[in-house]
């Protein structure tokens, strides 16, 4: 039985060894990829570099730092490094391109906006916008960077579009660190909630979408939850289990006959739902986890949240999600949400959109694991643009080959053969990006369980 795993186990390693062939196939389709975001790049060397660097951040190099890829392309590291660090290139426009294109290839008129912040940490005090601050990745208060990415997820994808570095107070108000780091003068202090809106109103138009989705960062204050109900977008934000809020549907206090009538009291969240009966919640049936495989329970209730001033906010939707584990029946995690969409909307719309607020999360995940957006060592303003816009760009490529690979288009192969790539007499490459080291050629351009399992997957 042993030597048949064994004989089993080699055939399963073999079918994940792809042949370097398959690669050099990639280069034409990664040189046909960049050439629209290198538009805006007026020097040769500018548009070459810009190559080289998405090829470092999408090859085997374990440390994708601008060092590690000019010694995997055989450069010397200085032209490479005064591109990313210090050369006066725009960003924006490369960033602006990149939302075209996920807007025009991605796009469904459900669509969800995502905005997720993610912590760099880091030792020193130098580097651009570094503080004591909250450090989702460590999960505590620690010297870190903290940036604020915006992200598109549909039914076809889902990839991160653009991000804004968030200046800390003692930033924005220290003249000479500013200008040892490189900070323009018209950056001034923004909240990390004013520098999403600010990408929602640059970008909202070229994203069809229904839905802004985030985090319980980015739900907690409630000035910007009514920010964006006036501004018209359907809004489904995580908040703390400690928000408090009012039960609309639960009865109103009686009446003593003096004074003035009594209002609801307020309620912590996860107190309110521990006083629900088991037969509020609707039972949803999810696809198997990566760890393990879920079930979700759901329950939506009309409410009102308590403002900064103590007041009766806007009427929301109070959506609870309880995950539990199919085979134990244990509850894994419950997460809170508030939204400004109708009563009548279904649980499970309710359930895709938060399922697309996890999916961004996956994204930078994704993007630190296999395109290098958190290796960068540089400490100043432009470098850490430079970096970031880049390593999106990459993070797209990866996304656009997982599609093409869906789609199983053979435009740039020879006629499909399942078995093709199996077994090669050349020697075998590891799966990765493993790009050549070949130079690039110079150029210019009531608890009831749903009938079937809902596709929480695709948001």
């Amino acid at each position: 039985m042993e030597a048949k795993y064994e004989r089993r186990k080699q055939e399963l390693l073999d079918e994940c060894t792809v042949a370097p062939e398959v690669f050099d196939r990639v280069m034409p389709r990664l040189e046909r990829f960049m050439d629209p975001f290198v538009e805006s790049l007026f020097r040769s060397e500018q548009v070459d570099h810009a190559h080289t660097f998405v090829q470092g951040l999408l090859s085997d190099v374990e440390k994708k730092n601008v060092e590690s890829i000019a010694y995997r392309f055989g450069q010397d590291r200085m032209p490479l490094q005064w591109f990313v660090g210090m050369s006066d290139w725009d960003d924006e426009p490369l960033r602006k391109k990149l939302v075209e294109q996920v807007g025009e290839q991605l796009g469904r008129d459900d669509g969800v906006i995502v905005f997720d912040p993610s912590g760099f940490p880091k030792s020193g005090k130098q580097s651009v916008g570094v503080a004591r601050q909250w450090c989702g990745r460590v999960g505590k208060i620690d010297n870190c960077q903290v940036a604020i990415y915006m992200g598109y997820v549909s039914a076809e994808e889902h990839a991160l579009v653009d991000m804004r570095l968030y200046m800390p107070k003692e930033w924005t108000k220290d003249t000479t660190r500013r200008e040892k780091a490189g900070v323009p003068r018209s950056v001034r202090y923004r909240t990390r909630h004013q520098l999403c809106l600010e990408m929602l109103e640059m970008h909202s138009d070229k994203l069809p979408h229904s839905w802004i989705a985030g985090d319980d960062e980015m739900g907690r204050p409630y000035a910007f939850r009514r920010r964006l109900d006036r501004l018209g977008e359907r809004y489904l934000l995580a908040v703390p289990s400690n928000t408090l809020i009012r039960d609309l549907e639960a009865d109103e206090p009686p009446y003593s006959g003096r004074g003035r009538y009594p209002k609801r009291p307020w309620q912590r969240v996860d107190k309110w739902v521990r006083s629900l009966d088991k037969r509020t919640w609707t039972t949803i049936d999810v696809r198997d986890g990566s760890k393990r495989p879920l079930v979700i329970e759901i329950v939506k209730c009309c409410v009102v949240g308590r403002t900064h001033r103590r007041q009766e906010g806007h009427p929301e939707v109070l959506v609870v999600i309880r995950y539990r584990d199919r085979d134990n029946r244990r509850v894994v995690k419950t997460d809170f949400y508030l939204s400004n969409a109708s009563a009548q909307t279904e649980l499970a719309e309710f359930a895709r959109v938060a399922k697309a607020e996890n999916r961004i999360e996956q994204c930078i995940q994704r993007a630190k694991s296999e395109a290098g957006l958190a290796d960068y060592e540089v400490r100043n303003w432009k470098g850490w643009h430079h970096h970031q816009t880049l390593s999106l760009l990459a993070t797209w490529f990866l996304v656009t080959e997982a599609r093409r690979g869906k789609k199983m288009d053979t435009g740039d192969h020879r006629t499909t053969s399942p078995r093709r790539h199996l077994r090669h007499s050349a020697p075998q490459t590891r799966m990765r990006y493993a790009l050549s080291n070949t130079a690039r050629t110079p150029t210019t351009t009531g608890a009831q369980r749903t009938g079937a399992p809902v596709p929480l997957e695709a948001a």
